[in-house]
C-alpha cells in the first residue's frame, strides 16, 4: 500500500485493522456502569461518538463526561489555578512537586487493590507548566471532598515604584566649590 494512502485507510471509522493502540479517553476508567449509562437511547448523534485510531466507536460515559477533560485550567489576573479530578486516589497517593524553574508535578499512584470487577491499579503524572508572572514559590493544593484537587499559585507582586513628589531643599552652600577643594 502506498505511503499516500495509509492516512485515509487507518483514519476509515469503519476499518477495524488496528494499526495503533487505543488510549483511554476520560478519567473514569476501571469503573462499573451507572444506571443512566444503560437507559441512554440508541439514536446517537455524531457529537456523542467518538471514533478511535483502532477502528472501533467508543460512546462517552455520560453527557457530563463528554464535557470533562480531567484538568481544567485558569489563568486569571490574580492567581493560577488547575482543577484536576483524582477522585480513584486517596489522598496520601496523591503528591504536587514544584519540579523546575515553572513546573508543577502532580502525581497519583495505588497498588493493585480489589473491586467489584477484580483488580485494578492506577498511576498518573500530569505536568503544568506555570507563567513566569505567577509566583511559583506560593503554589498551594487543596483537595476537596469530591476528589477535585486544586493548585494554586498567586501572581508575583509588582514592585511598582510610587510615584510621589521629591521637595528640593536649597543648602546655601556652594558644590562647586567643595568639589574642587577635594581635588
Amino acid at each position: 500500500m502506498s505511503l499516500f494512502l495509509q492516512p485515509f485507510f487507518f483514519n476509515d471509522p469503519v476499518c477495524t485493522v488496528a494499526v495503533r493502540p487505543s488510549r483511554i479517553l476520560d478519567q473514569h476508567f476501571g469503573l462499573s456502569l451507572d444506571p443512566e449509562d444503560l437507559l441512554q437511547p440508541l439514536n446517537l448523534n455524531n457529537q456523542q461518538i467518538t471514533h478511535t485510531p483502532a477502528g472501533y466507536l467508543r460512546r462517552w460515559r455520560s453527557r457530563d463526561s463528554s464535557k470533562d477533560s480531567g484538568s481544567v485550567v485558569k489563568l486569571e489576573k490574580d492567581q493560577f489555578q488547575a482543577n484536576l479530578d483524582v477522585e480513584q486516589f486517596k489522598p496520601e497517593e496523591i503528591t504536587v512537586k514544584v519540579t523546575g524553574e515553572n513546573v508543577i508535578t502532580v502525581e497519583g499512584k495505588h497498588e493493585e487493590k480489589q473491586d467489584n470487577h477484580g483488580y485494578i491499579s492506577r498511576h498518573f503524572v500530569r505536568r503544568y507548566v506555570v507563567p513566569k508572572n505567577y509566583d511559583i514559590g506560593r503554589v498551594e493544593s487543596r483537595l476537596s471532598s469530591d476528589g477535585v484537587l486544586s493548585i494554586t499559585a498567586p501572581v508575583i507582586e509588582s514592585k511598582e515604584i510610587e510615584h510621589k513628589e521629591i521637595p528640593v531643599s536649597q543648602t546655601g552652600e556652594p558644590a562647586k566649590q567643595k568639589l574642587e577643594e577635594k581635588k
